[in-house]
């Protein structure tokens, strides 16, 4: 299988979010050394800010986009190619404000294309078509709102990933980084041994992919 990560902490090595996401592709390489990983950080590398440039640049025809268009446009197809070779993505998202990064949500909206990622049938029903992927979302949070109604972005997440196709969804949170030392390292605990959990069941899904 090969394996898409975005990070998307602002944080580097300290992020807690990358860290779980450190321990998942450890743990893809020590079961199959040759695996293909690409991983790609938003994070230290921010996408250009989504702007009315970006916007106008993806509905322009390819045949009337100017030079900086075109740019903009390769970008976001870079970014599109890389969501549909993978065959299990990586969602490294921490929580800032009970919502995801601007970096991310940048991400989201360069590979929410419609006709792309996305078409409407002629009932007007929104079909995704980013399909057969198994997604990891790996998030990390100061305190604990996990199935709660503080937590505001994993139904945001669950909604916006299905529109694209992607349904086969894991969320795994580490919760309680700002609640202590204790707290913290029981959380990331918590979160790695569910990854590890999850992991269980990739071979039969790398049997299903081949």
């Amino acid at each position: 299988m090969k394996t898409l990560v975005i990070l998307s902490s602002i944080l580097g090595d300290r992020s807690h979010s990358k860290q779980l996401a450190d321990h998942l592709v450890a743990r893809v390489k020590q079961a199959h050394p040759a695996a293909i990983i690409t991983i790609r950080d938003i994070g230290a590398a921010p996408l250009p800010y989504f702007d009315g440039a970006t916007a106008g640049a993806l509905f322009t025809p390819a045949d009337a986009r100017s030079v900086e268009q075109q740019r903009i446009v390769e970008l976001s197809d870079t970014l599109v190619a890389e969501l549909q070779e993978a065959d299990r993505i990586v969602f490294a998202v921490p929580v800032y404000n009970f919502n995801l990064p601007a970096q991310f949500k940048s991400y989201l909206d360069y590979v929410a294309r419609a006709g792309v990622t996305f078409r409407y049938t002629p009932e007007g029903v929104p079909e995704g078509l980013v399909k057969g992927k198994q997604v990891f979302v790996l998030t990390a949070r100061g305190g604990k709102a996990e199935g709660t109604p503080s937590d505001t972005m994993t139904p945001y997440l669950r909604q916006m990933l299905a529109f694209l196709g992607m349904t086969d969804v894991a969320f795994i949170a580490a919760e309680g980084m700002a609640m202590g030392e204790t707290a913290a390292l029981e959380g990331l605990a918590l979160a790695r041994q569910r990854i590890d959990a999850l992991l269980l069941d990739a071979p039969q899904a790398e049997r299903q992919v081949a």
